[in-house]
């Protein structure tokens, strides 16, 4: 089986090695046959179309059965990527058929240089949850990491990611927006994302890769100074209910201070107070 990648807009992005596996095929399997057949069609090729999309790729087995010498195409760009060709593979592997992917067009990599953003490491986050809890903790997880994300979003939901992205991020945080790749109106908006999320209000059209850069060591900072607990409140707090200066002192160390410092802030709040001078006393 041969995972072949497709064009993600200009058609002249397709390789002279994809064009040649998809005439060499048995068969071609694809998320949409009308939209695989226009490419095949400009390409003057008649292979066989078998569907498999995430409705239908129960029938998969059958289909590897079938045609030995299997091409798979998502809608755009390489399967396997945010798409049902990951399962596919898998299947593929765990019934011992021969897998080959084909280098070729991708959306995040061109988006993710395009950003400026840094890209020695980053994290492909793919679609994010529509709602719910997993959602808000793939949002956390986006405003804690150090490495830029790189995530892909649709037209209708465009905004409201960006809404997200900056109350989770905060709306200073640098990131980028591109649509339609490799298509006439490409276009790529750079910006903190506040004004991101302001610029895209309205729908947009096209296919859309979002970046956000990561967490900066300065933002970190202030994130730690924020939840740090407060040690002195609350050494106060255990000497008022009558704790001891060495359990004070151990539980301070458990809460994160250094042994030197829990020992004098112990030995602080548990000092007794000076006795006030006796003012009625007569000489």
């Amino acid at each position: 089986m041969w995972l072949v990648p497709t064009p993600v807009g200009n058609l002249g992005d397709l390789t002279a090695r994809a064009v040649e596996v998809l005439r060499g095929a048995d068969a071609v399997a694809c998320e949409d046959t009308r939209r695989t057949g226009g490419l095949l069609r400009h390409l003057g090729l008649q292979r066989p179309l078998v569907r498999l999309d995430a409705h239908t790729m129960r029938r998969a087995a059958g289909v590897l059965d079938e045609y030995p010498r299997l091409a798979y195409v998502s809608d755009a760009g390489t399967p396997g990527i945010s798409d049902p060709g990951a399962e596919l593979v898998a299947l593929a592997i765990e019934r011992g058929v021969p897998v080959e992917v084909l280098p070729g067009p991708t959306a995040f990599v061109p988006a993710l240089v395009l950003s400026g953003l840094p890209a020695a490491r980053f994290t492909f986050e793919g679609f994010l949850p529509r709602r719910g809890r997993e959602r808000a903790e793939r949002l956390q997880a986006i405003a804690e990491r150090p490495e830029t994300s790189v995530l892909y979003e649709s037209p209708h939901r465009l905004a409201s990611t960006l809404r997200d992205l900056a109350q989770s991020c905060g709306p200073g945080r640098g990131a980028s927006v591109t649509r339609e790749l490799s298509k006439r109106f490409e276009e790529t908006r750079r910006g903190p994302l506040g004004e991101l999320a302001t610029a895209f209000e309205a729908e947009v059209r096209g296919e859309i890769v979002v970046v956000v850069a990561g967490r900066s060591a300065e933002e970190a900072e202030r994130a730690a100074e924020a939840q740090a607990p407060d040690h002195a409140a609350l050494a106060a707090e255990w000497a008022a209910q009558g704790v001891g200066g060495r359990e004070i002192r151990a539980r301070l160390m458990e809460a994160g201070l250094r042994k030197n410092d829990a020992y004098a802030l112990a030995l602080r709040v548990t000092a007794p107070s000076p006795t006030a001078p006796d003012e009625s006393a007569g000489t």
